[in-house]
């Protein structure tokens, strides 16, 4: 429901600020004063497209603002959570500022959102009805939602469960086709991922084998050296004639012999002791070496062959070992994840059809719902007519069968006839202009209760009728504003003293610049408008008379 509207140098408004409550509200005046123009408003609100023809000569730009309830609906609720909208208080905010640069700046409850963002939000707000704009109702494709709006709770689940299904089906579809359009080159990568794979696997690589491997190799290329090295170094260690150790042996003896005249003596004396001491086990070290080395040119070539397996695989692979087996590890999680296998297409394909025949089940149990569905409109409709003075008029919902969709495999039209003996026609072929206001009107008056619409504008739907009809369509659009707010620009009498509320729009001349006034009127001032719309200029005691009158009928 719209709550509150304000508006700042639009059109003719300088400045404006509007209180709005349940129920239906009439909106009357004078031709030109400014009805229009607040309807202009509330739709530039709901996310219309603009003009900087709306801006008020002399300023440079136009302020635009809407206080709303919360719409209830889940739908609304995901499409607020997907824009980032903060909901607090259980209403919503909507701001519209347009400058001469043509720029809009548009706000729900302060966040900044695109015009096509407003224009989803809006439809959750307002739906507004003009004289010429009917194009909800004239258009075929909206037929279907119109219908389905008229289900059932439980009807709604089951439609949910289809669009989930729907959705699974059309993935698994798009999965099928690009399975088939990358076949070949999934195959070729697959064979490349898998050779690589057992490359590197039969390699069977460790961490720092490289590096132990070059120093084997070097030590097995330099054997000779080695060998020659430990053998001098342990003839001259341990030579009999002039080794080292024996001569160390005998420095060490004469030093001990004086190491306690000075302590001095005694930290040389235990310096040479360990010298003595640490080359003594050198030599049983390098006696042992020369004990078992032995040269094994074989495993020299088993060393040099792993050395150009590895040297060969990084520069495939990686640039050391770890990178060759980071690399290893990925390939095998994609072969993993991978669907292909041999037979893998049939496998999905028949996933296709058991997902199609689950569908098509779930499809023919809406598509039997909606025909019942469909009846129960039509008689409601028919009544609706019948009490609009279109007795004759006869509504029917027409099928037609669809590829799978997300709706199901239904698509909808609304036929009509007005005339006795004539066919059934698309409603959009047959309906003239003050038959279509009557028809949507009966549209209106069914589903305004299961759409859940917060408000209903309707500009002037009631143009061209009189009489019985013109009441009739009081009668109408009052029932509508039981399930919804309304709000009614109207120029018919019966109308407006059907209403719960009556604004009455005029202009005023200030200080040479025309103003746009809007007033709530109480009883007595409501006689007397709508005397004015009954009689014109001149107001007589008859007219005033027959005002009070439709005001006491319409309490009635």
């Amino acid at each position: 429901m719209l709550q509150e509207l304000t508006i700042k140098n639009f059109a003719i408004i300088s400045s404006l600020h509007l209180t709005f409550t349940n129920g239906m509200t009439a909106l009357t005046g004078e031709t030109g004063a400014g009805k229009s123009i607040i309807i202009d408003a509330v739709s530039l609100l709901a996310g219309a497209r603009s003009s900087i023809e709306y801006i008020r000569q002399g300023s440079d730009h136009c302020l635009l603002e809407g206080i709303f309830d919360l719409p209830q609906q889940v739908e609304f609720q995901e499409l607020a959570e997907e824009l980032g909208i903060d909901i607090e208080d259980n209403m919503l905010i909507v701001q519209r500022d347009m400058n001469l640069s043509g720029k809009n700046i548009c706000r729900i409850n302060g966040r900044t959102v695109t015009l096509a963002s407003l224009r989803k939000i809006g439809q959750y707000l307002v739906d507004i009805q003009g004289q010429n704009d009917h194009q909800e109702l004239m258009n075929p494709d909206s037929h279907l939602r119109l219908l389905d709006s008229f289900g059932s709770k439980a009807f709604q689940k089951k439609k949910r469960a289809y669009q989930t299904e729907y959705k699974n089906y059309m993935d698994l579809a798009r999965r099928v086709n690009k399975y088939k359009q990358n076949e070949q080159s999934f195959a070729q990568r697959i064979d490349m991922l898998t050779f690589q794979q057992e490359e590197i696997g039969n390699a069977q690589l460790e961490d720092g084998e490289e590096a132990r491997l070059i120093e084997e190799r070097d030590k097995l290329m330099n054997f000779q050296r080695i060998v020659d090295t430990l053998s001098y170094s342990y003839q001259g260690l341990s030579n009999d004639e002039a080794g080292a150790l024996d001569s160390i042996g005998s420095v060490s003896q004469e030093l001990q012999s004086i190491a306690s005249l000075d302590s001095e003596y005694q930290s040389i004396s235990e310096n040479v002791s360990s010298a003595y001491y640490l080359l003594q086990d050198a030599a049983s070290e390098i006696s042992r070496q020369l004990d078992v080395l032995e040269l094994d040119e074989q495993r020299l070539e088993i060393v040099n062959e792993r050395l150009d397996l590895i040297h060969q695989l990084k520069r495939k692979y990686g640039d050391s070992i770890e990178a060759i087996l980071a690399y290893y590890q990925k390939i095998s999680q994609e072969l993993l994840d991978s669907d292909f296998s041999e037979g893998k297409l049939e496998q999905l394909e028949n996933e296709l059809l058991e997902k199609e025949n689950v569908l098509t089940e779930q499809a023919q149990g809406l598509h039997d719902e909606r025909e019942k569905m469909a009846e129960k409109l039509e008689i409601a409709i028919q009544q609706e007519l019948k009490q609009l003075y279109m007795e004759n008029a006869r509504f029917q919902v027409m099928f037609k069968a669809t590829a799978f969709q997300e709706d199901g495999l239904d698509q909808v039209e609304f036929y009509i006839t007005t005339n006795p003996g004539e066919p059934l026609k698309p409603l959009v072929k047959v309906a003239s202009g003050g038959e279509i206001s009557r028809i949507m009107l009966a549209l209106k008056t069914i589903f305004s209760k299961t759409q859940e619409l917060t408000s209903i504008v309707f500009d002037e739907v009631d143009t061209g009728v009189s009489g019985r009809v013109a009441q009739a369509i009081a009668d109408k659009i009052y029932q509508i504003g039981e399930n919804s707010q309304v709000l009614c620009i109207t120029h018919l009498p019966q109308v407006a003293a059907k209403a719960d509320h009556q604004l009455f729009i005029q202009k005023e001349i200030v200080n040479g610049r025309t103003i746009t006034k809007v007033e709530e009127l109480p009883e007595t001032e409501r006689t007397n408008e709508i005397a004015r719309m009954l009689a014109g200029a001149e107001i007589t005691e008859l007219t005033l008379q027959h005002a009070k009158e439709l005001l006491a009928m319409a309490k009635q």
